[in-house]
């Protein structure tokens, strides 16, 4: 047995492999740093500022998950595995991922729509699933609702996308719809009109779109009084709750009963 030949072929490929190997050391650290730099540039950089929140996150951490798998790719090549077999093997592997977590992709996929689609932003208030809030955060798999009493909702963005979502901050105005019930022996202008007083003296309530007050119903117990007005859309609320308050103080200082059900029972002696 030639001692020197074998000597000499194991120096040889150690030599190599490790020249390999330090290359692959010096490509993934110097890799690492790049990225992580890059990455830190993205979440600081002016140039994405027209971009939401969700959207610029969801960048970032694609970007990151991108340029780590494109590095460890590079190594492996450098260190001598072919990038073909490295790129089936991942491959399979993610076709494995894949069919164990088919609803996380779901969700992943819902969350793309919502980060590219737009039908709604961080901060806004929005209906959807039989959950109303506001949004807090968007990710790529859920988004998080905060409900008006302070509870929080974590939704799956597959079935957020598959649902009917209602936007309330979509839009700068917003109409506040009332309806208002008065006796069947009160005059109809003179309803309409106190009514109207309350509404126009309202700060809130816009001229344009001008206020809509009609009778609407004839109902079992009261004649039904519609009122439309327009607001900002932050001012709903207050809007809301001042008009009622209003109406029924102008109806009790203006002699305008707000009837009650009510059944009359005949008796008949046979």
């Amino acid at each position: 047995m030639n001692w020197e030949k074998i000597l000499d072929s194991l120096w040889t490929l150690a030599t190599t492999w490790g020249i390999r190997l330090l290359a692959a050391l010096v490509v993934l650290a110097v890799g690492a740093k790049l990225i992580s730099s890059l990455c830190k540039w993205l979440s600081r950089t002016h140039k994405l500022d027209r971009l939401d929140d969700g959207l610029r996150a969801f960048l970032g951490s694609f970007a990151r998950i991108a340029l780590y798998a494109l590095l460890i790719i590079t190594v492996a090549s450098i260190i001598g595995i072919p990038a073909t077999s490295f790129i089936t093997i991942l491959a399979s592997c993610g076709v494995a991922i894949g069919l164990a977590l088919q609803g996380s992709l779901s969700n992943f996929a819902g969350g793309l729509m919502i980060l590219f689609f737009k039908p709604f932003k961080i901060g806004d208030f929005i209906e959807a699933g039989g959950e109303s809030g506001t949004v807090t955060d968007i990710s790529v798999v859920y988004t998080v609702l905060l409900t008006p009493d302070n509870k929080r909702i974590t939704m799956p963005n597959g079935n957020l996308t598959n649902s009917i979502i209602k936007n309330y901050s979509a839009e700068e105005l917003r109409r506040v719809d009332l309806t208002f019930g008065a006796e069947y022996g009160s005059d109809v202008e003179a309803v309409k009109a106190v009514i109207s007083r309350v509404v126009e003296s309202h700060e809130l309530v816009l001229k344009d779109p001008e206020p809509f007050v009609r009778l609407t119903e004839c109902a079992d117990s009261s004649l039904n009084y519609i009122v439309r007005v327009w607001c900002k859309n932050a001012d709903y609320w207050t809007v809301s709750f001042d008009l009622k308050e209003g109406v029924k103080k102008a109806f009790d200082e203006n002699g305008i009963g707000i009837p009650f059900p009510q059944v009359d029972v005949h008796i008949s002696n046979t």
